[in-house]
């Protein structure tokens, strides 16, 4: 969810783009009253540094990409206005208890412990983790087992993080970790050399390997397993019934897929076909 990456400031605090997308004039209006924090308005929390589901456009304020597009027509389906909230990954959850805003949209992985304390809507897009290494690499990486004893980068605490601890703590593998606040930040020093490899979300990975002068590939990508979801508290499940309405409806007219082409260039329905959380 990068772009062409400038650096991104205030990766602590939170900031509250000034950016409030007012719906088509098509959708009804719907009265919001106890449904969102701010009457007639979707505040959706993201970390806007993760390409290309939320990053920053050229202009370094507007925030683009699939999560965004995606937020912005669930808000228009809703009759509300959008706006986003930029805000750290690691106080993304806090955010939404403190109600900063109402939902979070921020590529992020349904899991059982999140569903212990929040609710998700039905899977929007799925994922695997992939690895990548610079096309000039000689460390001849080709599978996990490939990187003991180098250098790996992934953004602290996501489903990357987890991944690669979870493979330490089951074959032993002996690997340098590398933990960033922004997974831009992994990639940054992969091209230049200040790691070995990274390991993100394959579909952020695409991200990367489609850019014009290339410095990178693709050697090893999991078993798609991962669903993305729309996080919202426990105590609106109002919101929940409507954003899934949303999806359903997204997903029986063609926009998602639509999105899906427009971000990744085809349609990636079948990626949450045999989603557990679409039943």
């Amino acid at each position: 969810m990068k772009k062409i990456f400038g650096t991104l400031l205030a990766s602590c605090a939170v900031l509250t783009l000034a950016l409030a997308l007012t719906s088509c004039s098509k959708s009804k209006k719907v009265a919001s009253g106890g449904l969102t924090i701010e009457e007639g308005t979707l505040k959706i929390g993201m970390e806007v540094g993760y390409p290309p589901f939320e990053y920053f456009d050229a202009d370094g304020t507007t925030p683009i990409g699939f999560d965004v597009q995606l937020g912005a027509e669930i808000a228009r389906r809703l009759g509300l206005k959008v706006e986003y909230v930029d805000t750290a990954w690691d106080g993304i959850f806090a955010g939404l208890d403190t109600k900063r805003y109402d939902l979070i949209m921020s590529a992020m992985t349904i899991t059982e412990d999140r569903l212990a304390n929040y609710n998700f809507s039905k899977s929007y897009i799925g994922n695997a983790q992939a690895i990548i290494v610079r096309k000039d690499s000689d460390k001849g990486i080709n599978t996990p087992a490939d990187l003991e004893g180098l250098k790996v980068g992934f953004q602290a605490e996501t489903t990357s993080d987890f991944y690669m601890r979870s493979l330490r703590d089951k074959t032993g593998l002996n690997f340098i970790s590398e933990g960033y606040d922004k997974v831009m930040n992994a990639y940054d020093d992969l091209k230049f050399k200040r790691i070995d490899a990274v390991c993100s979300d394959s579909l952020v990975a695409v991200k990367y390997l489609s850019e014009d002068n290339c410095e990178f590939k693709k050697v090893w990508e999991g078993v798609a397993e991962e669903f993305f979801g729309v996080c919202i508290s426990k105590k609106n499940p109002e919101l929940l019934e409507k954003v899934n309405k949303a999806l359903d409806d997204m997903i029986a007219d063609g926009t998602l897929s639509k999105i899906y082409i427009d971000i990744f260039g085809g349609d990636l329905l079948y990626t949450i076909k045999d989603s557990p959380y679409n039943k």
